[in-house]
Parts: C-alpha cells; sequence; structure tokens
C-alpha cells in the first residue's frame, strides 16, 4: 500500500508566513496615527498658551515704558526748576549786600522834614532826589523779585518772617503783635533774605501792692 502524497504546494507553504508582518505593520501603524491625533488636538493650547505669554510681555513693556517716560517727565521738570531757581537766586549775596545801602536810604527818607518838600530851594531838590533813588532802588529789587517785607504796628508776629527783638508791655493790643518796628526785611523768590526787625507786645505784669502802702491802707 503507497503512502498518501503531499498535495500541499511547498511554495503555498512558505507564503504563509508572509501575511505575519503585514499584521504586524498595521498594528505599529496604529500607534502613529494615535500620536499624529494627541498632536493635533494638543495645537490649540499651545498656541493659547504662547499668545498669552506674548500679552504678558508686552504688557510688562509697556509698563516698562510708561514708567520710562514718567521719569523722563520729571527729570525734565526738576531740571527746569533748577534752572529757574538759579535764575532767580543766583543774586542772593549780591542782594544781601545790596539791603544796608536801601536801609541807609530809608533812614534817609525817614529823617528829611515835610516841610524840606515844600518850601522849595536846594533842600527840596536834595529830597527829591533821595526820594527818587530810594524808589529806583526798590524798582530793581522787584525786578529780581526781591519784595520788602514791611509790617506794620499791630500786625501779629509772624515766626517766619519776623525777628523779635525786644518785648513791649502794652494793654494798647493783643500780645505776641508786632509794637514796633524796627527795621524791615525782604525776601528773594520764596524764601526770606532778611527777616525784619521787630518789637513784640506782651501783657502787662500785674502790679503788686507794697507792703507799707497795704499796712497805710489798713489803718486806714
Amino acid at each position: 500500500m503507497s503512502e498518501p502524497k503531499n498535495t500541499t504546494n511547498p511554495n503555498e507553504q512558505a507564503d504563509t508566513p508572509a501575511t505575519e508582518p503585514a499584521a504586524s505593520d498595521a498594528q505599529t501603524a496604529a500607534p502613529d496615527e494615535t500620536v499624529l491625533d494627541l498632536e493635533v488636538e494638543a495645537g490649540p493650547a499651545d498656541e493659547a498658551d504662547r499668545i498669552a505669554a506674548l500679552e504678558a510681555e508686552l504688557a510688562e513693556t509697556k509698563d516698562k515704558l510708561l514708567r520710562a517716560l514718567a521719569d523722563h517727565e520729571n527729570l525734565r521738570r526738576r531740571a527746569e526748576r533748577d534752572v529757574q531757581e538759579a535764575r532767580v537766586y543766583a543774586s542772593t549775596g549780591f542782594a544781601r549786600d545790596m539791603l544796608e545801602i536801601a536801609d541807609n536810604f530809608g533812614r534817609a527818607v525817614a529823617s528829611i522834614p515835610e516841610e524840606a518838600t515844600r518850601e522849595g530851594g536846594l533842600l527840596q531838590t536834595v529830597a527829591e532826589g533821595i526820594h527818587g533813588t530810594e524808589r529806583q532802588l526798590q524798582g530793581v529789587f522787584e525786578r529780581h523779585k526781591i519784595a520788602k517785607v514791611d509790617p506794620t504796628v499791630g500786625d501779629r508776629f509772624d515766626h517766619n518772617r519776623h525777628q523779635a527783638m525786644f518785648e513791649v508791655e502794652t494793654e494798647q493790643m493783643a500780645p505776641g503783635s508786632v509794637a514796633q518796628v524796627i527795621m524791615p526785611g525782604y525776601t528773594i523768590g520764596d524764601r526770606l533774605l532778611r527777616a525784619a526787625m521787630v518789637g513784640v507786645s506782651k501783657a502787662p505784669r500785674p502790679q503788686v501792692v507794697a507792703d507799707n502802702d497795704k499796712s497805710t491802707g489798713d489803718a486806714a
């Protein structure tokens, strides 16, 4: 009895395992598509984060720019103020030296009798010349922002503009008032060049009755 022949084609047996790698390729291809889908889904979120980062950077840059502009404006104003103060107060020393001359003119004007300005002649001419020179000097002071501090009797004493030289006991005005003006003061710009020298009023001290006067009064 003869053995049955193997009718299977050897070529078909060899081709059968060849289909397994194809399945393997399909299996490996599936994860690639999944990763691609994840990358596509993650795209908008990354774009939003990038836009947020750019907006934050833009806001920070804008804030820095505004601060720089504010610092520049403050520096410009400070420079203008320094230039203006230098222009006004540059002559402080010279103005202080000129105050003595102004005081002498003031004394000269105050010492001229009123009759001299009405009698005519040489004395009237001298008086008018002194008055004119004193007014001219005050005009120069005004052009250089130098103003006179000339309080009147009865004004309230101002520690910032007046200098108390003595006290005057009086009931004619409230304590702490200007009782007498010795010499006017001056300011230059907003600064005090010289304080006005004044006498300040104070309340009179109560009178004390002597012991012998009191005894005399009791005996009576």
